[in-house]
C-alpha cells in the first residue's frame, strides 16, 4: 500500500515508501539519465579513484624524514628504548620496531600509540610525543610512514 507521499527526481514522481513502486520509480530515473550523466559519473571515478590510492602511499622524503625523526635523539630517540633495522646499539627496554604493519594493521592505532602510549597502557614509560608536543603532526606522520616501512 502506497502512503501517497511523493517526491520528484529528475522530474518523476517517486513514492517515499512502498518498495515496488520505489524500485519502479529509480528504474525510469535510471532510464533517464543521460549520456552525458553517465560520462561525468565515469570520468569522476577512472579520475579520482587512482589518486586516491596514490595519496595513501608515503614517499621516499616522508619515510626517511621519519627515519630521521626517529634517530634523532632530541625528537623521536626510539633507540633508546627500542632495536630498529639499521640503528647502531639500541635498547632493549621496549618491544622491537618489527613488522609494524602486522602488528598495527590500522594506521590511526599506531598513531595513537606514538601520540600517548599511556592511552592504552597507563604505566607506560614511552613518552608520550605528540601530547606533550614533543613531535610536530608532521612528524608524527612521517615517524608512523617510517614504521610502517619497517
Amino acid at each position: 500500500m502506497v502512503s501517497g507521499h511523493y517526491k520528484k527526481y529528475l522530474g518523476v514522481n517517486c513514492a517515499m515508501s512502498g518498495g515496488a513502486v520505489v524500485v519502479r520509480c529509480f528504474s525510469v530515473i535510471k532510464r533517464k539519465m543521460t549520456m552525458t550523466h553517465i560520462c561525468m559519473i565515469a570520468a569522476a571515478v577512472f579520475f579520482l579513484f587512482p589518486m586516491s590510492l596514490v595519496a595513501d602511499e608515503p614517499g621516499e622524503e616522508q619515510i626517511e624524514l621519519g627515519r630521521k625523526v626517529s634517530f634523532d635523539s632530541m625528537k623521536g630517540n626510539c633507540l633508546a628504548c627500542h632495536m630498529m633495522s639499521g640503528g647502531e646499539q639500541p635498547g632493549n627496554f621496549g618491544p622491537p620496531l618489527i613488522q609494524m604493519k602486522a602488528r598495527f594493521p590500522e594506521r590511526s592505532v599506531l598513531h595513537r600509540q606514538i601520540w600517548d602510549a599511556t592511552e592504552k597502557n597507563p604505566k607506560s614509560i614511552m613518552p608520550p610525543f605528540g601530547k606533550h608536543g614533543i613531535l610536530s603532526e608532521e612528524e608524527m606522520d612521517a615517524v608512523v610512514d617510517y614504521m610502517y616501512a619497517l
